[in-house]
């Protein structure tokens, strides 16, 4: 899922050794494993969050967006940075932003502190994810060597999906939510040192130069973009900052288009989106990948806050969502060196479609992990087989020599669709449900005190609030009709994230036929296939 363009890999570089190292490639191993591990733990512990401290409205999703957003707009930007001031020194620097902000996230004694040190930690994310990669690719000589290395590097992002929920689910179960970051922590230590001692430096300054005028616009255009969304529920569509915040979004977006169009060095290459077929894949990116981050946030918040269930069981679902991906990536690359990868990204689509369908179907109080298996499987193996095939479907609709551009862009947006999966599943699913535990609490036969009591309580944090009252308090007796509520309003959100999936699969099948190039499609998929097998986020 990452992008070798992203981060500058050039041709030639300056500072790297003949070859590469073994000190090297464990540093950017070891980083990009603990990048991954930085930004899927989370997922797990969303019931202790609610319970330890108590969010309210939509603090609960920025909790996830305050680590995504970052990554989401930051990454080409460091990877230029690490091509124009070294590769060496911006992984150290990844890494040991991280430990701090995990070390910020373990100590927290509220979700504003949490936010905090989630954002820290993503921003160092953001920093390791391309410069990892770019740092292992600068030290190869053939596309060959390459190929391999990048895989490797793929397969140990796909080990750090793999073994976040574990983290999260042991310690969150056994000790408490705060140890899993400060394991994240002392393993951002380790890579920071394994980073200064180990690995050889690398850059790439000839051409590169920073875009500071469309980061900024795009950042802050994102930024104002997830506040409305996420805000709306509680402050009300009508309000004043979400309007202001969906204008604000609005101008940004529209002055980045506006200066990547002028950019000598652009962020984004928006002259690609002329060709359809990497417009549709494109926007493919973005609906399909929204799904499955929307689809993640709607199961950790229904095992979780919603039915209490411990960090290790809702760690047990997340394998199914992201585990599959380590283990079904040499799958999906026979399958992409065979078969058209259009075909490929929309089985895996069509099967996220049908497992998010049946999710929600199921009865907020069915707690058996063993009804999980079909739904979330499906998902999880749809996701591998889509994720693995974005890229390449997309590259494959560009020439030759826009290959790297294409998935570059691509990877962008597969990460604006993983930064809105949880703020906009949230939203909805928490709107529906406050209506209709509002609708159920006026109609219920419940004593006066108990509903002027749940109602003030829901007024201060909604459904789930009421949901994490002691059940023996007063507001508690309403707490089966907040669980009601909330099993309606997140059956919603897995309607939507198949919806966009199912849309996403037909728009695949319609829209990308005969869109890549006769005699091109083995080359760029070979150029593709080692950026496209990697896993999403958790």
């Amino acid at each position: 899922m990452r992008k070798p363009a992203a981060s500058g890999i050039p041709p030639q570089r300056t500072g790297a050794p003949p070859g590469l190292a073994a000190g090297t490639l464990v540093a950017g191993c070891f980083a990009v494993c603990l990048a991954q591990i930085g930004i899927a733990t989370p997922a797990t512990l969303n019931g202790l969050f609610q319970s330890d401290l108590h969010p309210v409205g939509s603090q609960l999703t920025w909790i996830s967006d305050a680590f995504l957003l970052p990554v989401a707009v930051l990454e080409l930007t460091f990877g230029v940075l690490g091509d124009l001031f070294g590769r060496k020194r911006l992984l150290v620097a990844g890494a040991a932003l991280m430990a701090v902000g995990e070390a910020v996230a373990a100590a927290a004694g509220g979700v504003h502190l949490l936010w905090v040190g989630q954002a820290l930690a993503g921003l160092g994310a953001a920093a390791l994810f391309p410069t990892s990669l770019a740092m292992l690719a600068a030290g190869t000589r053939t596309h060959d060597q390459r190929a391999k290395v990048i895989a490797l590097w793929a397969a140990l992002l796909s080990t750090g999906g793999f073994l976040a929920p574990l983290l999260g689910g042991i310690t969150g179960t056994y000790g408490s939510w705060r140890w899993a970051f400060a394991v994240v922590a002392v393993l951002a230590v380790f890579s920071a040192l394994a980073s200064l001692w180990l690995a050889d430096n690398s850059s790439a300054p000839e051409g590169r130069s920073l875009d500071v005028a469309g980061q900024a616009a795009i950042g802050l255009g994102l930024f104002a973009l997830l506040y409305g969304v996420i805000q709306a529920p509680t402050d009300g569509w009508g309000s004043a900052g979400v309007v202001a915040a969906f204008a604000v979004a609005a101008v940004c977006l529209a002055a980045f288009v506006a200066v990547e169009r002028r950019a000598a060095s652009p962020l984004l290459r928006l002259d690609l989106f002329a060709n359809r077929g990497f417009a549709v894949a494109s926007v493919v990116a973005v609906v399909g990948m929204f799904s499955f981050l929307g689809t993640c946030y709607a199961t950790s918040i229904r095992l979780g806050p919603v039915q209490h269930q411990s960090p290790l069981r809702t760690a047990v679902a997340f394998l199914l969502l992201n585990g599959l991906t380590l283990f079904l990536t040499p799958v999906t690359a026979r399958l992409l060196a065979r078969v058209a990868p259009r075909w490929v990204l929309s089985g895996g689509l069509a099967l996220m479609a049908a497992g998010d369908f049946l999710a929600a179907t199921l009865p907020i109080g069915d707690t058996a992990l063993t009804s999980l298996i079909v739904p979330l499987g499906l998902v999880g193996v749809g996701f591998s087989l889509a994720v693995s095939s974005i890229t390449a479907t997309a590259v494959n609709t560009v020439p030759v020599h826009l290959a790297g551009m294409a998935s570059a862009t691509t990877s962008l947006l597969r990460d604006v669709g993983f930064t809105l999966g949880p703020a906009v599943i949230g939203a909805v699913a928490l709107g529906r449900a406050g209506s209709a535990f509002g609708a159920a609490l006026a109609g219920s036969p419940l004593p006066g005190q108990v509903k002027a009591a749940a109602g003030e309580v829901a007024a201060e944090g909604g459904p789930l609030a009421v949901n994490s009252v002691e059940p023996g308090s007063t507001p508690g007796r309403a707490a089966h009709l907040a669980v009601d509520a909330l099993g309606h309003g997140y059956a919603i959100g897995f309607t939507v994230c198949g919806a966009a999936a199912l849309f996403s699969c037909v728009l695949t099948v319609l829209a990308l036929h005969g869109a890549h190039r006769p005699g091109e499609t083995v080359e760029t998929a070979d150029e593709a296939l080692p950026a496209a097998g990697v896993p999403g986020r958790g």
